[in-house]
């Protein structure tokens, strides 16, 4: 006698290995079209699916789960950020939340450290000024940059991809410093040659460049806030591949336009996937589409963690990458 398969409702299209082994474990639905869901259609995946899969792009809020079918049990987010899903709800109703850590932090990190490179060198601006035919040659003082030996990096956020961008950092000569919610254990601290500050204000006002990991959440959002973004030095530089909701994005561009910030580097937007419209026009910034995680090695992972999670619950088991309202 056959043990009826969970039905697992994709909202996105996944990596061509990742879909097969889905189908091959799970009654499994997938969104050939890739086009994000409507609320309708999640309300609908809801309330026929035993698992949801969701991505960043899917809002499952309260208003989603309340119409919840009685078989919905898991959500198995496909990706590491879980703000795009109400976990208090979800727990409230019997429905177990997971998400995908670990597996996206070297290519994040990659992408962080690209950034952190581009902007002070004016990379984006210098293949713009290729494309336009301005290049005349050579030139002691065209195009001049800020070097990044020996200048100070502020991490907001000290978790996984903050340690390992850290590390990058690190070998380019930059000084470590950090601000977190806890203190890591010194062991990591020595390693890195991090400090610590325990006052975001304070290591904001004295850094070189601000690079930003940590998660969105309801005490983050507008975390670098416009009162926090002057403390600024004017001659400073601001990296973003966490989420774009932890800065106030508006005040950001006022700085940038007003030149009381050298410089931005941003890979995650307040309001993705628009992007305002003067930052797009800025030559100070380099802009990327969401791509921090983007690598096909990254993507497969994550599908794997997904698997994993659903076949260790319909086991009976606790997921191993289970979201409790008390991590957020």
């Amino acid at each position: 006698m056959s043990i009826k398969k969970p039905l697992v409702v994709v909202t996105r299209t996944l990596p061509d290995v990742v879909e097969t082994r889905m189908r091959e474990l799970f009654d499994t639905r997938l969104n050939d079209s890739d086009r994000p869901m409507s609320q309708a259609e999640l309300v609908e995946a809801v309330k026929t699916a035993d698992v949801l899969v969701p991505t960043v792009t899917d809002k499952i809020d309260a208003a989603v789960l309340s119409q919840a079918g009685p078989n919905l049990r898991l959500i198995a987010n496909f990706g590491n950020g879980i703000d795009n899903i109400d976990v208090n709800t979800a727990n409230n109703r019997g429905i177990t939340v997971t998400n995908t850590p670990g597996v996206l932090t070297e290519d994040t990190a990659d992408m962080t450290m690209a950034l952190i490179l581009a902007v002070p060198r004016r990379l984006a601006e210098g293949i713009k000024a290729l494309e336009k035919g301005e290049w005349q040659g050579w030139s002691p003082t065209w195009m001049l940059g800020r070097r990044l030996w020996g200048k100070r990096l502020g991490i907001v956020g000290m978790g996984r991809i903050g340690q390992a961008v850290a590390r990058r950092a690190k070998a380019f000569g930059m000084s470590i410093h950090y601000h977190n919610r806890r203190r890591v254990p010194s062991k990591i601290e020595d390693a890195l040659e991090a400090t610590y500050w325990d006052s975001l204000d304070q290591m904001l006002a004295r850094m070189d460049v601000i690079s930003v990991h940590c998660p969105h959440t309801p005490a983050t959002f507008h975390l670098l806030s416009a009162r926090r973004l002057k403390l600024m030095k004017p001659e400073a530089y601001l990296v973003n591949t966490a989420r774009g909701e932890v800065i106030d994005e508006a005040a950001l561009t006022r700085m940038i336009e007003a030149g009381d910030l050298a410089g931005a580097g941003l890979d995650v937007f307040e309001r993705e996937p628009a992007v305002n419209p003067k930052l797009l026009k800025s030559e100070k910034v380099v802009l990327l589409p969401h791509m921090g995680s983007a690598t096909i090695e990254g993507r497969i992972d994550m599908g794997e963690k997904v698997i994993i999670n659903i076949r260790t619950f319909m086991d009976g088991h606790r997921p191993p990458d289970r979201v409790l309202p008390s991590m957020l």
